[in-house]
C-alpha cells in the first residue's frame, strides 16, 4: 500500500528531520528595509532548502511523491491547533465580524492590480485564469469546469496554482511582517489578510506576524485561522458570482482599449 510506503520511507523522514534541525539552528533573523523589518523564519529556510534539494539526487521521485500527503497531514494538525485557539478568542472574533466578512473582497485585488499588467504584457485569455483569484484548488476546479483543462484560461490558472504552491508561502512570509512594521495598520488586520484560503500561506504569513508582535500571538493565530476558514468556505462563491464575471468584463474592456490604441498607431504611421 502507498500509505505504508510513506511511513517506511526513512530517506524522506531523515531529510525532513535534518531540515528541521538545520533551520531551527539557524533561527530567526531580521533586517531593516527603511522603516520596515523583513523577518527570516525557519519555515522560510526549510522551504528554500527543500526546493533546492528537490533538484538534486538527494531527493528522488519516490520522496517527492510520498511528501505530498504528509503536507496535508501537517496542515491538518495546524488547523486543529487553530481551532483550539479560536475557541477562547471567539468573543473578539465576533466583535470583528463585519471586518472578517468583508475581508474576502480583498481577494479581488488580484483582478484590479494584476489583470491590467497581464494585458499590458501581451497575455491573452490566459490572464483571466491567472488573475481572477489566488488560484487555489477550488478556483482551479471552477476554471476547469467553465473553460476546460486545455483552454487558455485553464493554462493560466494552472500556471498560477503551481507558482503559488512553490513561492506563495515564501512571498507571504516575507511581505506580511514587512508591511505590518512599515504601515500604521493594526497587526490583526494583517492577520485577517493572511487567511487567503491556503493553510501553508496562512502559516507563513501569521508566523512572520507573530515574530514581529509576540505579545499578540494568540490573537494573530485566531484571526488568521478564522479568516482562512471564511476564505475557504466563501471564496469559491465570491469567484463564481463576482470575481470571474468581473475579470471577464475587465479583460474585454482592456483588450478593446489596447486594440484601439494599436489601430490608432497604425493609422498614424
Amino acid at each position: 500500500m502507498v500509505e505504508k510506503g510513506i511511513w517506511k520511507d526513512w530517506r524522506l523522514h531523515a531529510i525532513v528531520f535534518g531540515l528541521v534541525i538545520l533551520t531551527e539552528a539557524i533561527g530567526t533573523h531580521q533586517f531593516s528595509v527603511g522603516p520596515g523589518v523583513i523577518l527570516l523564519l525557519p519555515m522560510l529556510y526549510a522551504m528554500v532548502i527543500g526546493l533546492i534539494l528537490f533538484f538534486t539526487p538527494v531527493v528522488k521521485n519516490k520522496q517527492s511523491k510520498n511528501a505530498e500527503p504528509l503536507i496535508v497531514l501537517g496542515v491538518t494538525l495546524l488547523i486543529a491547533k487553530i481551532g483550539v485557539i479560536i475557541g477562547p478568542s471567539i468573543e473578539g472574533i465576533i466583535e470583528a465580524g463585519p471586518a472578517l466578512l468583508l475581508q474576502e473582497f480583498g481577494n479581488l485585488g488580484t483582478i484590479f492590480l494584476a489583470l491590467p499588467v497581464a494585458v499590458f504584457l501581451g497575455m491573452k485569455r490566459e490572464s483571466i485564469g491567472m488573475t481572477h483569484s489566488i488560484a487555489r484548488e477550488p478556483n482551479v476546479g471552477l476554471i476547469m469546469d467553465k473553460y476546460g483543462f486545455n483552454s487558455p484560461e485553464g493554462r493560466g490558472v494552472m500556471a498560477i496554482y503551481i507558482f503559488g504552491t512553490v513561492f506563495g508561502a515564501i512571498f507571504l512570509g516575507l511581505i506580511s511582517g514587512f508591511l505590518a512594521t512599515i504601515t500604521p495598520l493594526h497587526p490583526l488586520s494583517f492577520a485577517m489578510a493572511s487567511g487567503v484560503g491556503s493553510g501553508s500561506m496562512m502559516a507563513a504569513a501569521s508566523g512572520s506576524l507573530i515574530a514581529a508582535f509576540p505579545a499578540l500571538e494568540q490573537d494573530i493565530i485566531a484571526y488568521a485561522g478564522a479568516s482562512n476558514l471564511l476564505s475557504l468556505s466563501t471564496g469559491l462563491y465570491m469567484s463564481i458570482f463576482i470575481g470571474l464575471p468581473l475579470t471577464e468584463k475587465m479583460y474585454n474592456a482592456l483588450s478593446k482599449r489596447k486594440e484601439s490604441k494599436k489601430n490608432a498607431v497604425k493609422k498614424g504611421a
